[in-house]
């Protein structure tokens, strides 16, 4: 088998409720709204209690809970009381002593740095100093050790995909292309599996991550997204590269796939932990890979999505990054790649098991999960793409929208 039993837990059978899940994201926003205080923002829940509150950043501080609400108004999802933007520069400053960044180097980290934060103030109020900026720190981090989304170079290289589609402006393209160079040049080779990686250098450790976060496919999706900024020459090595690592490293169990975590961790047959969520796993993979331009991956694809539907939702909620939103999304890409209706009714059904995962939470706690990839602002997002049968992941597929 190849996935964890234990992780997971049985579909609820909730016949998909239109109305209700308008309900739910309206409540959500609602909530939202209520609970924030200008100096305090949002409270903080007790699955982040870990963690120093309040929190700034996109990945689940302020910046993505203020990116979520604009987006859900700008795509008719509702309708919004406040007006937030005031607030968003405020965050800079703050979220870098949080995260421990000192001194006058830049913080590019796109989920968790300055690069998130001034990329959502240009959405609010563009001008050319904020573009500057951004130029700044998608050259400072283009040599950046991480090599992945979260930290690294691959996060820039996609907010300087996102700043060419809202503006068309070359420099974006020039950065785009620097950095894809530069993240061609790092790439490690496996002979024993005839494949090619990135090394991480991530939280004290070296890692070589395969994941939709972290790993080897989260920055393949930007490749595959920016391809048309690349020469032919280009874009054909990395059709290749990425297409040769996907395959070499997927593990099949029948109509099942599954993907290790990291390219020298243990098959996923024999880990005690086969995961199976976005950040970590089949779901993952077929949301980063779902727009390649050809059919080469399609039967790994299919396969994976079946691993996320036997699998069932997971227990850890209804969150987009470890959680039952976020493997939902794979429905929706799939239901777009192939057009079988099948995969939007899997999308429904876990839209609906997260309902009542979050009106659990909400019950246990006393208020939401104040956050865009671990808490209930993406999972009300991904509640009104499945009203819409649309599939574009929040901050990875679209970061602009317009009303």
């Amino acid at each position: 088998m190849l996935f964890s039993t234990d992780r997971h837990e049985p579909l609820s059978l909730i016949a998909w409720d239109e109305a209700l899940v308008r309900e739910t994201i309206a409540q959500i926003v609602s909530e939202t709204e209520a609970r924030f205080s200008p100096g305090l923002l949002w409270p903080t829940h007790p699955n982040d209690s870990a963690r120093a509150a309040p929190s700034y950043m996109l990945y689940w501080g302020a910046c993505g809970v203020f990116w979520a609400l604009r987006y859900l108004g700008a795509r008719g999802a509702c309708r919004l009381q406040g007006d937030y933007a005031p607030f968003v520069h405020s965050l800079l400053e703050p979220n870098r002593k949080a995260m421990g960044h000192r001194g006058p180097s830049a913080f590019g980290s796109y989920l968790m740095g300055d690069t998130g934060i001034q990329l959502l103030r240009y959405w609010n109020e563009p001008s050319g100093e904020t573009a500057d900026e951004l130029a700044r720190l998608i050259e400072q981090t283009m040599d950046h050790p991480a090599r992945e989304l979260m930290w690294g170079s691959p996060g820039t290289l996609l907010a300087a995909l996102f700043l060419h589609q809202r503006t068309g402006d070359p420099r974006w393209t020039r950065l785009y292309q620097a950095t894809a160079r530069k993240l061609w040049s790092q790439l490690e080779g496996s002979s024993a599996l005839g494949c090619r990686y990135w090394t991480q250098d991530l939280y004290g450790g070296r890692h070589t991550f395969l994941d939709a976060v972290h790993g080897f496919v989260a920055t393949a999706a930007v490749l595959v997204q920016g391809r048309q900024l690349l020469e032919d020459d280009e874009w054909a090595a990395w059709r290749q590269c990425i297409a040769d690592t996907v395959r070499q490293t997927a593990e099949r169990d029948g109509p099942h796939a599954n993907w290790r975590p990291k390219l020298d961790s243990a098959p996923v047959r024999e880990s005690a932990t086969r995961l199976v969520q976005f950040c970590h796993g089949a779901p993952g993979f077929v949301i980063c890979l779902a727009d390649f331009p050809d059919a080469s991956l399609d039967d790994l694809l299919l396969a994976a999505g079946e691993t996320t539907w036997a699998a069932g939702p997971l227990r850890k909620g209804s969150n987009l990054c470890h959680g039952t939103g976020g493997n939902g999304y794979a429905f929706l890409k799939l239901y777009r790649r192939f057009g079988d209706a099948r995969w939007l009714e899997r999308a429904r059904a876990f839209a609906m098991h997260g309902i009542r995962q979050t009106d659990a939470d909400f019950a246990r706690c006393g208020h939401l999960r104040y956050s865009l990839w671990t808490g209930d602002l993406g999972f009300a997002i991904y509640l009104w793409d499945c009203i819409e049968g649309t599939e574009r992941f929040p901050t990875l597929d679209v970061f602009f929208a317009d009303a």
